[in-house]
């Protein structure tokens, strides 16, 4: 089994930033994209897409100031997110490709689907919001989140930051999160676009997820066709971490059996 190590990879400069991917994996399959959710990076996966490393070959990209990836002069945005994962796939010349994606990381899988020209054979968002009225009925939660309450609540995730980022400003992380998560424009969450999406999509959701609904999960499935959902229950919204053995049998189902 191969993951992520935050070693092997390489850097491309997108934007005034430097952007960090890795590859993981059976060369010879197809590519599995994976992107992490908000103050992470992409080994906070690895623990279930190692066993995926023997059908795919895997990609993860840290997203911009996250990881070993510097944020450079942009603003952070979910299209902003979305354009640096492009460019890692036109630099690595990959038209086609599945994601997964947790948290901010299927919000940026959303956005693909519904606006990119890229073939996208199959979806697995983890705990992901898809519209600005998920972002809105939680408000409160996101815009309590700040540097010194993350590092107080995880520290660890504030310790791999120091311990890989170049260009190190967890204030400006932490504040240029938040204002992305309560984007209600063109640059951040894709809305109603997603009944563009004609990937299959398996929808995974902790039940005791308190940054995302049922009700919003299911309505996106009304939206979204060739849709499935799996509500985990006893796990909050790092739904592998608490239930990685469940999602890894709906990992395997999927894509395996197309989903559906």
């Amino acid at each position: 089994m191969k993951t992520f190590n935050h070693q092997s990879g390489q850097y491309l400069n997108i934007d005034s930033g430097k952007i960090y991917y890795e590859m993981a994996g059976n060369e010879n399959k197809p590519v599995l994209l994976v992107l992490h959710g908000g103050f992470g990076t992409m080994e906070d996966l690895n623990n279930i897409v190692d066993e995926l490393s023997y059908k795919f070959n895997i990609l993860g990209i840290d997203s911009r100031g996250h990881g070993k990836s510097t944020m450079g002069l942009q603003e952070l945005t979910y299209e902003r997110l979305q354009k640096d994962v492009e460019r890692v796939l036109e630099k690595l010349d990959i038209n086609e490709f599945s994601i997964i994606g947790f948290s901010d990381g299927g919000v940026v899988a959303y956005r693909l689907a519904s606006f990119s020209n890229f073939r996208i054979d199959k979806i697995v968002t983890i705990g992901s919001r898809w519209h600005w009225k998920n972002a809105d009925a939680t408000k409160d939660i996101l815009r309590g989140v700040t540097a010194e309450s993350w590092k107080n609540k995880f520290p660890a995730t504030f310790e791999t930051y120091q311990r890989l980022n170049p260009e190190k400003d967890f204030d400006k992380l932490a504040e240029s999160l938040v204002k992305m998560w309560l984007d209600p424009g063109v640059t951040g969450y894709p809305n109603n676009n997603v009944g563009k999406i004609m990937s299959p999509i398996l929808i995974i959701r902790g039940d005791n997820d308190p940054l995302i609904g049922l009700k919003d999960i299911l309505e996106l499935k009304e939206a979204v066709k060739n849709s499935s959902v799996l509500n985990i229950p006893f796990a909050g919204h790092a739904a592998f971490d608490s239930q990685k053995e469940i999602i890894k049998i709906g990992l395997s189902g999927f894509f395996t059996n197309n989903g559906n």
